[in-house]
């Protein structure tokens, strides 16, 4: 590990362009889990609900097995399975012409902007923390919103199985102090959690509705353990913000019925991982705006 930081210490310039290559790669995997973590919990929900339905009894086997892993990624239209040199991070793509080798039906063009999207904003997580846990950590979180961002756009969902892991390693890490003090990040998880769960009862309480779901909740959980309470006001601001001009537009130009509800977990997401980068930044710089307006 010296002997790694001696090399990127002294090869500053070397350690974004690695994360972006591996970036790429890491890409190819968020978009499987994007895919097939809804599919794996479904199943595991309808295995659950027959067996208390059915006193205990166990639910009939599935026909193959079904995880991050297993089977092969298939083309969705005539289910060819994807060869390793088809499945090259975004050159693969651009060599098969967005088209299935065997079926020549056009492949969607998410999957390479999602292994693009991996690799640049790994390559910026790299270059803003340089080589430090600071940085793995970002990679982490970067890629894990990434997944959370299209799972809540297809399907309205944000997994406790994604959200409550990183809601625990922003507590462990900073226990060391990496991006918060322990203690703001503690208040800043309550916080996160209590203050979305209350505009949420009193929405509902109000309409008769429900304004948001419960994974927004821990999803902001998430950003206050990473960052601090200090930074929640950013981001539920960029948030906001994001999605009122999103909504509007998509109103206006696309015909989108008001009445359809836009996840909010995306604009979180987005506005978490902009604080992340640069909260700090943008306090001090809103901060000094409102002194000088007032």
């Amino acid at each position: 590990m010296t002997e790694i930081h001696a090399f990127f210490s002294s090869y500053p310039a070397a350690f974004p362009w690695i994360a972006v290559l591996f970036g790429l790669a890491v890409g190819s995997f968020v978009n499987v889990t994007i895919y097939r973590f809804p599919v794996m919990l479904e199943r595991q929900w309808r295995n659950q609900s027959y067996e208390l339905l059915n006193a205990g009894q166990q639910p009939p086997s599935p026909p193959e097995r079904f995880d991050l892993a297993v089977p092969r990624s298939r083309c969705p239209h005539c289910g060819h399975a994807i060869e390793p040199l088809e499945n090259i991070p975004v050159l693969s793509y651009l060599w098969l012409k967005g088209k299935c080798s065997a079926c020549k039906k056009p492949i969607s063009w998410r999957y390479p902007f999602v292994e693009l999207l991996a690799g640049c904003l790994a390559g910026l997580i790299a270059w803003r923390f340089g080589f430090s846990m600071a940085a793995l950590a970002g990679l982490v979180i970067t890629w894990s919103l990434i997944a959370l961002t299209f799972i809540d756009i297809d399907r309205q969902l944000l997994p406790d199985d994604i959200t409550l892991p990183l809601l625990w390693a922003g507590l462990l890490l900073n226990v060391f102090s990496v991006f918060a003090p322990l203690a703001s990040a503690v208040i800043g998880a309550a916080t996160g959690y209590t203050s979305l769960w209350a505009v949420y009862q009193v929405f509902k309480m109000i309409t008769g509705k429900e304004g948001m779901g419960y994974g927004d909740f821990k999803l902001f959980a998430v950003f206050g353990a990473w960052l601090g309470w200090q930074n929640l006001p950013l981001v539920i601001l960029l948030a906001s913000f994001l999605g009122a001009i999103i909504g509007i537009t998509f109103m206006l130009f696309s015909g989108h019925d008001r009445r359809v509800p836009i996840p909010f977990g995306p604009f979180l997401c987005v506005a978490g991982w902009i604080a992340l980068m640069w909260g700090d930044t943008l306090t001090r710089f809103y901060l000094q705006f409102a002194r000088i307006s007032g």
